[in-house]
């Protein structure tokens, strides 16, 4: 691979559409139709100056020191592909994405990503910082859209005058806006969206304990399917809700209409995503009710327990896979601390914190002052400043009244700035430099 371009860079995601359907149709020609295409872009980005990053199956991700130079290797390629019966989307967006021996991380490489998802065979689609970078000509504004990554609506531009179907993102609906995007977890939302799909699941309950992230994957989960739903997916907080009798009127409210939740549903073609059930568990039952009388509603619920009901469909939220844990934290501390390398000591750290997606953001944070190596020596067992393993658990559990409370996961939640480096030093036994990270310290 060629040397990585840093700075500001643009960033071209393509991806073949309906890659299945050509499989059958073409055949035994397929392999030869998906060479010679890789061949034809790897050319044509090749001339506009593109170092490839990746290239996973029929996608390729390319790298552009100017924006200008990735539009014009974008409508190259979409030429050399034309008349052939591959079409490929294409999207682009421009940041300062930070550069590792892993390659590119950052928000930049996702929003791409999302961006170029968006899109449809033989659309080009640009992100605003592109488009400003790159100068208005051959471009079109679609306007603000939402992306399925739960982003901010950002303006959509498109290469050349085709015209295409709607862009896939995200519209009628209120599912809120991470501070982060959403990382890992690729097997279970795609399980979680295959149940989705099923005609026979109507009720789709997410289960796991405090802090693995159950909220975060059905809110994605959901973004991934809102296609499927044309009036929309609706996220319904429940955490404040102290009344089971009182889950149908947030749920109204939610909804943005008045009156009662079968009226306001009715027939139309909806997913209500109930967060944070457990603590109302008892109006579960009149979720039946409510299911019988709305035929073309999908509900998906998050709990710590399972609803019991007939026809309830469960998912159990497992906690990160190993990678996937490392992965989290590396993104959560670079995006606080960009020089964050790992260490031997992360893997243990990640062990440590019971692979649990809230915790390990939260010990992630806190990188600007710790090491890892401190942070592991913090929850050493036995130390004395170190309370018990259910600490990490009890922790996460109580999210749902304040996350400021929750970092008992990685240190003990009472502890103040100070009392955690006094802390440290007792288990470091030197007192030099704890708490303030130099350049030597990298994650370690």
């Amino acid at each position: 691979m060629s040397e990585l371009p840093t700075g500001t860079v643009t960033f071209l995601f393509t991806d073949i559409e309906g890659s299945t359907r050509l499989l059958h149709e073409l055949g035994d020609d397929y392999a030869d139709a998906l060479a010679k295409h890789r061949s034809l872009l790897r050319g044509a980005f090749a001339s506009h100056g593109g170092v490839e990053v990746d290239t996973q199956g029929d996608a390729f991700f390319v790298a552009f020191v100017r924006a200008k130079d990735a539009l014009a290797a974008a409508e190259a390629g979409q030429k050399a592909l034309e008349p052939g019966p591959i079409r490929v989307r294409m999207g682009l967006h421009t940041g300062e994405p930070i550069v590792t021996e892993e390659g590119y991380v950052g928000i930049d490489v996702h929003r791409a990503a999302r961006i170029a998802a968006a899109g449809h065979g033989g659309q080009t689609v640009v992100s605003q910082t592109t488009f400003d970078l790159a100068g208005s000509d051959g471009l079109r504004d679609l306007g603000e859209h939402r992306l399925k990554d739960l982003s901010a609506p950002e303006r959509i531009f498109q290469l050349g005058d085709g015209e295409f179907p709607p862009l896939k993102t995200l519209y009628q609906t209120n599912l809120p806006v991470p501070a982060t995007p959403f990382l890992g977890r690729e097997s279970e939302l795609g399980e979680v969206g295959e149940l989705l799909a099923r005609p026979d699941v109507r009720l789709l309950t997410l289960t796991g304990a405090g802090g693995s992230g159950k909220t975060r994957l059905a809110l994605q989960a959901a973004a991934e399917r809102a296609d499927d739903y044309e009036q929309g997916v609706w996220w319904v907080p429940l955490a404040p809700v102290r009344e089971p009798d009182d889950v149908f009127a947030t749920a109204v409210r939610a909804l943005g209409a008045a009156g009662t939740l079968e009226e306001v549903v009715g027939d139309r073609r909806l997913l209500l995503l109930l967060d944070n059930f457990e603590h109302v568990i008892d109006a579960a039952p009149e979720l039946t009710d409510l299911q019988a009388k709305c035929p073309r509603l999908d509900v998906v619920v998050t709990s710590r327990e399972r609803l019991q009901l007939n026809g309830e469909h469960v998912f159990p939220v497992p906690v990160l896979a190993r990678s996937e844990a490392r992965m989290l934290f590396l993104a959560r501390a670079r995006a606080v601390r960009p020089e964050f390398e790992a260490n031997g000591s992360l893997d243990e750290l990640c062990a440590r914190l019971d692979h649990l997606p809230l915790a390990l953001e939260l010990a992630a944070a806190r990188t600007t002052i710790l090491s890892t190596d401190q942070l592991l020596k913090v929850r050493q067992p036995g130390h004395r400043h170190n309370r018990s393993r259910p600490a990490i658990r009890g922790c996460a559990s109580m999210r749902s009244r304040s996350r400021k409370t929750t970092f008992a996961a990685a240190t003990p939640s009472s502890f103040s700035a100070s009392q955690e480096q006094d802390n440290l030093r007792a288990a470091d036994g030197d007192e030099k430099d704890l708490g303030r990270p130099s350049a030597s310290v990298t994650g370690s």
